[in-house]
């Protein structure tokens, strides 16, 4: 084979390794906070533990609260953002970020809101449905 062939395939090949490295690391599942600890990025799906302390730090524009995750496990999270205007509706909360020494730090946080439809949706569904005399 010519020198250049094998060159070419070589770097095809290191090129493709190098990008499968990268992609394999950037996805991230669905987990909890104790499996977040070993992880470089992580999605933890979970509640806002209301009893806790939380607010926003003006100095450090940060906002702060504590979290439940599916297992019960509680832990602090820094979201360098303001608090979402519907934060305190949220049903339920995932955050994605990293954790560092038992405090999870959140790039980005969605949240599931309980729907303002769901009763109406109810209402139209039984009067389409014709009750049994």
């Amino acid at each position: 084979m010519k020198p250049k062939v094998v060159i070419g395939v070589v770097a095809i090949m290191g090129f493709t390794a190098l990008l499968m490295l990268n992609f394999s690391n950037s996805i991230s599942s669905y987990t909890n906070f104790v499996e977040a600890a070993d992880r470089e990025s992580s999605h933890v799906v979970g509640s806002w533990a209301a009893a806790e302390d939380y607010g926003f730090s003006i100095e450090k524009k940060r906002f702060m609260f504590h979290m439940k995750d599916e297992e019960g496990n509680v832990r602090k999270v820094i979201y360098p953002h303001p608090k979402p205007n519907n934060f305190e509706d949220a049903k339920q909360l995932v955050v994605i970020g990293s954790m560092h020494d038992g405090v999870f730090y959140a790039n980005d946080m969605l949240m599931k809101c309980p729907s303002k439809y769901n009763s109406l949706e109810e209402t139209e569904f039984k009067r389409a449905v014709p009750q049994k005399s």
